[in-house]
């Protein structure tokens, strides 16, 4: 039988660093205030002439290098993203192009925050099911686009950047289990409900949070989703080496993780550098606890997302 694991990994962050002092000079806010809230301390912003696809061809190249293959190795590329460089076509096949490998199938994945363990569960079945052999599976992001930055409840939450990995075909069982969830009826409280209509924008243009209803969904969903997918793998939270979760709020992270029962010394954290970066924060996250030299080869890992949607998921992998 043929399994999938992760064969290399590689991120992208753009160079401007948004501080909260410096957010603090936009809009009415505070470094303590943001810190208390949110755990976040500062992240990364595009600049006006990068799209989602530039941030994806620097942390697919990372991952290319890392997995010591070439472009042309690859037979399938997977783009998790919320902010595409146009409706259409999608930030894949831009990057299809970006990496000149025309031919090779290319789709966008849309599950907002949890967009990433969707795209990376669906390279697994492409994979185990003998449908393609070395999957670029991206996570890309420019929130910041996406943001009014006089609304303090959400302009100082999210960032941009890339992270990416190359999965390919294993004797050994890589990626063990995935589970993944969507509930509709919750899509009021996180949304970006603008659309092109008759040639305008029809819809309000800038993200919208209800921020206490969705750390009370989010919470109870990823702990339920998590404790589901170790029993349907039959592996014990104590056999878990690191948690690697989306890095949306660092109370949520701390909650998910006491209910693993894992210390907070085993949950790769990058929120405070980073923000939330959406679809990208758990590539990102994954590529640091790698090249930092904290996620070895052969620990278990869990990773798991909750998005707008309501998207979630979780999957459990030996690295």
């Amino acid at each position: 039988m043929t399994y999938s694991r992760i064969l290399g990994t590689g991120s992208y962050l753009p160079e401007t660093v948004l501080t909260n002092a410096k957010l603090a000079e936009r809009v009415e806010t505070s470094d303590d205030w943001i810190v208390s809230r949110t755990g976040i301390r500062e992240r990364r912003i595009a600049a006006d002439d990068q799209k989602t696809s530039d941030l994806a061809y620097q942390a697919s190249l990372q991952a290319l290098q890392s997995a010591g293959l070439a472009a042309s190795d690859i037979d399938l590329i997977i783009v998790a993203t919320t902010t595409p460089d146009m409706v259409f076509p999608s930030t894949a096949s831009i990057l299809q192009e970006k990496l000149g490998i025309p031919g090779v199938p290319a789709f966008d994945v849309q599950a907002v925050c949890a967009g990433f363990v969707y795209a990376l569960a669906t390279a697994n079945g492409y994979i185990k099911s003998g449908m393609a052999k070395n999957v670029l599976v991206v996570g890309a992001e420019v929130m910041s686009r996406l943001l009014d930055w006089e609304d303090r409840r959400t302009c100082v939450l999210f960032g941009d950047g890339a992270g990416a990995v190359v999965v390919g075909p294993s004797d050994e069982p890589g990626i063990l289990h995935a589970k993944l969830a969507a509930d509709g009826r919750y899509r009021d409280i996180l949304k970006t409900e603008a659309q092109i209509a008759g040639g305008e924008l029809a819809g309000a243009p800038y993200l919208y949070m209800d921020g206490p209803a969705v750390f009370k969904f989010a919470v109870k969903a990823l702990s339920d989703i998590a404790e589901k997918t170790l029993a349907e793998a039959g592996v014990a939270q104590a056999d878990v080496d690191w948690l690697v979760p989306h890095q949306a709020n660092l109370r949520i992270i701390e909650s998910t993780a006491k209910h693993l029962g894992l210390s907070m010394d085993k949950v790769i954290v990058t929120l405070p550098e980073q923000g939330n970066t959406s679809a990208a924060s758990i590539p990102l996250a994954f590529d640091h606890a790698v090249r930092s030299g904290k996620i070895q080869r052969g620990q278990t890992v869990m990773l798991e997302g909750i998005g707008g949607g309501f998207a979630w998921g979780a999957l459990l992998l030996r690295y």
